[in-house]
């Protein structure tokens, strides 16, 4: 974990060191890298025996969390939007 700190602690004294230099290939590169970081994880699951015998309540569990986690996100945002709008219809 610490390494995982060290390494963008690291990137953010790289990155403000360099912040006046124009980097064009950078967004490539990170998007490349992503591609690359999200095939390796598939390659990881899809190797692992055991997540994919439990695969199926596995992604129950996984819809169900995305479910709450998104109508949770709503439900306060449209909370906090009527809160933020009854203040400034009183104003």
């Amino acid at each position: 974990m610490f390494i995982v700190i060290a390494f963008m602690l690291a990137g953010i004294a790289v990155g403000f060191l360099f912040r006046r230099w124009k980097i064009r290939f950078i967004h490539r590169l990170i998007l490349t890298l992503i591609w690359l970081l999200l095939f390796l994880l598939g390659l990881e699951v899809g190797a692992n025996n055991t997540v994919i015998q439990q695969f199926g309540k596995l992604g129950f569990e996984a819809f169900l969390l995305a479910t709450g986690g998104t109508l949770g996100s709503v439900i306060f945002a449209w909370l906090l939007w009527l809160s933020f709008r009854s203040k400034t219809d009183e104003r």
